[in-house]
C-alpha cells in the first residue's frame, strides 16, 4: 500500500512549479567583506571570484548560474505563494558567524558521505557565498527540500549513487524546477536536451518531461551511474555532469593523465572549476545551517493529488473552466505540457488533478472536450480547399524540349541558308564581270 505521506510528498511536487520563468540577477559581494579579508587571494568580481596561484598567475572561477538567482524570484512561484511563508518563531539575522578553518575542516570531515567533502580557500569562498550573499536563499531551500529529498534519494538510492548527490539540484537550479539555464538546459537536474531524450525523457513541441521531478530525478541517477562507470571518482562525476564527459577526458589528457578533480582544476572549464567547491558547500550549508543562524521556511502540505488518463486532446483551459479550478494550478501539478495542451491522440497522457476533481472530471468530460474546444485546440484535422472561385493566374506558354530542339535547328538552317545566299551572289558578281 502506498503511504499516504509520500502521495503527499509527489503532490507538492508536482505543485512545485510556475508558468513564470526564473530570471537571474548580477549580485556583488559587500565592500566590508572586501575589507575583513584584504589578505585574501580572492577578489570579487561581479559573479566570479579570480584566484592568485603560488607562480602569481591570476585566474577566473565563474559561480554556478544557480548561485545567481534573484531570491524575488523564487518567491513568486506559485507553490512559494501558496506553501512557504517565513518562519515565525526564528529570528534570521542578515549575520554569519565567524568560524575558524579548523571548525569547518571537522564539520565537513564528519559530515555521513561516500564522496570526499575536502576543504580548501576555494571551498571556503563558497561556503561564504551561501551562508552570507545568499542566506535568505538557503532558507527557501530548506524549505523547498523537505518535499524534494525523499523523491531525489528513493531515486538516487534506486541506482545505488550516494545520497549526499540530493543536493545537487541546489547548485543546479537553486531547485526551481522551471529554471532554464543560458544554454537550454531545463528543470530541477538542469537536463541538456540531447541528455535527456537520451536518457528517455520525453521533449517535444508540447511536452517536456525534463520539468517532471519524478521522472527527471530517476533519469538524473542514472546519468550518474553510467559517468561513475566512466570515471570511477564522484568528484570528477559531478564536474562531468556539469561540462560534459568529453571535457572531462580532454582535462585529462592535457594533465598528462590526472584522475583527480584538484589535479585537474586548472584545465577545466571556469564554471566547472567552481562546481565542486559549489556542491561541497551546499552540502555544507544544508547540513549546518543551524550554526550560521539559517532558519528554513516554514512549509505546509497541499491537498492530495491523483491522476486522469485523457486518449483526446485537451487544453487545461477547457478543465479549468468546466471544473471552476485555478489555471495557474493546473499549470503547477501538469508543468511537462509546455503550452497548455495534453496531446491525448497522440498517446495517452496523465493530467494530475486535486483528488476531489478527478471524479468531476471523469463524470463531465464530454463538456470538457467539447468547451470552446474549436478555439483552443487550433490543429485541423481535415482542411478544405477553396474551389467555389476559380484560380487566376496569368497563361505562361511552356516550350518542351522538342520545340526548343527544333527552334535550335532552324536557327542552324537559317544561317546556313543565309551563307549558301551570300555565296551564290558572290558567284554571280564574278561572272558579270
Amino acid at each position: 500500500m502506498i503511504d499516504k505521506n509520500y502521495i503527499k510528498i509527489l503532490s507538492f511536487a508536482a505543485l512545485l512549479f510556475s508558468s513564470a520563468p526564473l530570471s537571474a540577477q548580477t549580485i556583488l559581494d559587500d565592500p566590508e567583506d572586501d575589507e575583513e579579508e584584504v589578505d585574501s587571494l580572492f577578489v570579487p568580481i561581479e559573479d566570479e571570484i579570480s584566484v592568485v596561484d603560488k607562480q602569481g598567475n591570476t585566474e577566473f572561477i565563474d559561480f554556478p548560474e544557480a548561485m545567481t538567482y534573484n531570491l524575488d524570484s523564487l518567491m513568486s512561484l506559485y507553490m512559494s505563494k501558496k506553501y512557504l511563508s517565513m518562519p515565525g518563531d526564528c529570528e534570521m539575522k542578515d549575520e554569519n558567524p565567524v568560524f575558524t578553518p579548523e571548525e569547518y575542516i571537522d564539520r565537513l570531515r564528519r559530515m555521513p558521505t561516500v564522496m570526499e567533502m575536502g576543504y580548501n580557500d576555494i571551498v571556503q569562498r563558497f561556503i561564504d557565498r551561501y551562508m552570507a550573499r545568499l542566506r535568505h536563499s538557503v532558507s527557501y531551500m530548506l524549505g523547498a527540500t523537505n518535499f524534494y529529498v525523499p523523491i531525489f534519494e528513493e531515486a538516487l538510492e534506486a541506482y545505488q549513487v550516494p545520497l549526499e548527490l540530493k543536493y545537487l539540484p541546489v547548485i543546479e537550479s537553486a531547485l526551481n524546477p522551471r529554471a532554464v539555464s543560458r544554454v537550454g538546459a531545463t528543470g530541477l537536474w538542469q537536463f541538456m536536451l540531447g541528455t535527456g531524450k537520451q536518457y528517455g525523457l520525453e521533449v517535444n513541441s508540447l511536452v517536456d518531461e525534463r520539468r517532471d521531478p519524478v521522472r527527471s530525478s530517476y533519469a538524473a541517477a542514472r546519468y550518474l551511474r553510467d559517468l561513475y562507470r566512466i570515471f570511477g571518482d564522484w568528484n570528477l562525476v559531478i564536474a562531468a555532469y556539469n561540462c560534459g564527459p568529453g571535457n572531462i577526458n580532454k582535462a585529462i589528457h592535457r594533465s598528462g593523465g590526472e584522475k583527480d578533480y584538484w589535479r585537474l582544476y586548472p584545465y577545466l572549464p571556469a564554471e566547472t572549476r567552481g562546481y565542486v567547491p559549489a556542491f561541497i558547500a551546499a552540502n555544507y550549508a544544508m547540513t549546518y545551517y543551524c550554526e550560521h543562524g539559517i532558519c528554513p521556511m516554514s512549509t505546509k502540505l497541499p491537498l492530495e493529488t491523483d491522476t486522469v488518463v485523457v486518449d483526446r486532446d485537451v487544453h487545461l483551459e477547457q478543465i479549468a473552466k468546466v471544473l471552476d479550478l485555478d489555471i495557474e494550478m493546473l499549470r503547477s501539478l501538469n508543468p511537462q505540457y509546455r503550452r497548455d495542451i495534453v496531446p491525448g491522440n497522440t498517446k495517452k497522457y496523465a493530467i494530475r488533478l486535486p483528488m476531489a476533481d478527478t471524479g468531476r472530471f471523469i463524470d463531465m468530460q464530454d463538456s470538457i472536450y467539447s468547451y470552446r474546444a474549436s478555439e483552443l485546440l487550433t490543429k485541423r484535422a481535415v482542411v478544405d480547399v477553396n474551389d467555389d472561385q476559380p484560380t487566376f493566374r496569368k497563361k505562361v506558354v511552356k516550350r518542351g524540349r522538342r520545340a526548343s530542339v527544333r527552334k535550335g535547328r532552324n536557327a542552324r538552317r537559317g544561317k546556313a541558308s543565309s551563307r549558301s545566299r551570300r555565296g551564290k551572289a558572290s558567284k554571280s558578281r564574278r561572272r558579270r564581270r
